[in-house]
């Protein structure tokens, strides 16, 4: 697969560059720059109006392309925003008041749940429980075990970001739940590989965006909110009413599907770019699956040419004879950050969180790339 003619203008802005953080800053495809400009040419064009254009077909092409790729039954269960931590608070805006909310996660969680979660728990607002999230393979039993003891809310992610290792079996930790709101993060997991929530649709609500692997850049995340589940979550903004029923009781009213979790006023051009993203694709007849083996085939050339560059397969979070992985590898380095920098300065563009240097694959990127990258990380372990 070689679509690098498609990502011309990110790719012919610093010529040389070779970027490997795939997982992190995605570049996009030039239609996306397209629908940047047709989302300011119709707010000139509508003005006022522009938003039943973003709240109607806008908004119902991102969520049709979103919840085909999901399997969801039916999109009006989606809700957009322009970040992930939107939906965290008001997600935990719904908990129980009077008491802390108990909740049961991962150490292995993004900063957007993670940091959030922890800053309440230092109130004493939140009494959290943290499940180890390595070894990967025991992770689901260990929380489909803890989920036993009972608890307001379980967050988890479908991939962690920080060894790229793919939780299976979710299904399992539904049944454990309980009454327990269940959320699953699959920001390292949508458009990177293939998701069927066909049998968690009613029960999970689901969080990703189009930052990374969807290409479509900042400000178009979305939540699929399972009907029944939170229907009125104390932070609200007044898009979530659209389409609510008047309250005869004077209450707050609330749209009943997924847009009840909607906030307030916010830049649409993700959204317009994110559908632009998703269209281009489907011309294109390629599906998520090809993009997942497509990046696993980058992986193994990668690491089958690591020989002699002092960077060692046998460091990887999750090796590459195991399956249930994600689009970027993790290296568990010591100097991971002076490795990071290096690569910089050879014009390799990585990512790193921690010890865990990440280099991540997708559809920009062809075996030409992979082999130039690994003739300058040898030249570095020349010098």
């Amino acid at each position: 697969m070689d679509l690098r003619a498609h990502f011309s203008r990110f790719l012919s802005a610093e010529p040389g560059r070779l970027h490997f953080a795939a997982h992190s800053h995605h570049p996009w495809p030039d239609v996306t720059r397209e629908a940047q400009l047709r989302a300011w040419d119709e707010a000139a064009r509508l003005q006022d109006d522009k938003w039943e254009a973003v709240l109607g077909p806008v908004l119902q092409a991102c969520r049709a392309h979103v919840a085909r790729h999901l399997k969801l039954p039916d999109p009006s269960t989606l809700a957009c925003a322009p970040n992930t931590h939107d939906f965290v608070r008001r997600i935990l805006s719904a908990m129980p008041l009077g008491r802390p909310a108990r909740v049961l996660t991962t150490d292995g969680e993004f900063h957007s749940f993670a940091r959030q979660a922890a800053r309440l728990e230092e109130e004493g607002l939140l009494a959290l429980t943290r499940i180890p999230s390595e070894p990967g393979g025991d992770c689901v039993p260990r929380l489909v075990e803890a989920a036993g003891q009972g608890f307001d809310l379980i967050w988890v992610s479908e991939v962690f970001f920080h060894s790229g290792y793919a939780l299976e079996g979710l299904e399992a930790l539904a049944e454990a739940a309980g009454e327990a709101v269940l959320v699953i993060d699959g920001y390292h997991a949508f458009m990177a590989r293939p998701v069927d929530l066909s049998r968690l649709a009613h029960r999970a609500f689901y969080t990703a965006g189009g930052y990374k692997y969807a290409m479509a850049g900042e400000g178009c995340c979305f939540l699929h909110c399972p009907p029944g589940w939170l229907p009125r979550p104390r932070d609200t903004g007044w898009f979530a009413a659209f389409g609510a029923l008047a309250a005869s009781d004077g209450k707050v009213g609330y749209a009943p599907d997924g847009r009840r979790f909607l906030g307030a006023t916010f830049d649409p051009s993700g959204l317009y770019r994110l559908e632009a993203a998703m269209r281009w694709l489907d011309g294109l007849g390629i599906g998520v699956e090809r993009i997942h083996a497509h990046a696993h085939a980058l992986q193994a050339r990668f690491c089958a040419g690591l020989a002699g560059t002092g960077l060692d397969p046998a460091r990887l979070a999750v090796p590459l004879s195991e399956p249930r992985r994600g689009n970027f590898l993790a290296f568990d380095l010591d100097d991971a950050e002076a490795w990071q920098a290096r690569l910089a300065e050879a014009r390799i563009v990585t990512d790193r969180r921690g010890r865990r240097l990440r280099f991540g694959f997708g559809p920009y990127q062809t075996d030409e790339e992979v082999d130039s990258s690994l003739d300058r990380v040898r030249r570095l372990g020349a010098t």
